[in-house]
């Protein structure tokens, strides 16, 4: 029981340590990941109709 004690205690003491984010930061932070996931799922979106598409095609020849 000591141990595992002693690791949380270790566990807060680090997180003391951390730098974290200010609103401003964390928030222009959040709005890049957003717009990231948005585009790389319109783009894999866009791929996949493409492949579909063209194995579609290649199959009703």
């Amino acid at each position: 029981m000591g141990k595992i004690k002693q690791f949380f205690h270790d566990v807060m003491s680090e997180m003391r340590k951390t730098s974290w984010p200010k609103s401003k930061e964390l928030t222009k932070y959040t709005v890049v990941v957003i717009s990231t996931v948005i585009f790389f799922a319109i783009f894999f979106m866009l791929v996949d109709l493409g492949i579909s598409s063209l194995v579609r095609w290649y199959f009703a020849l």
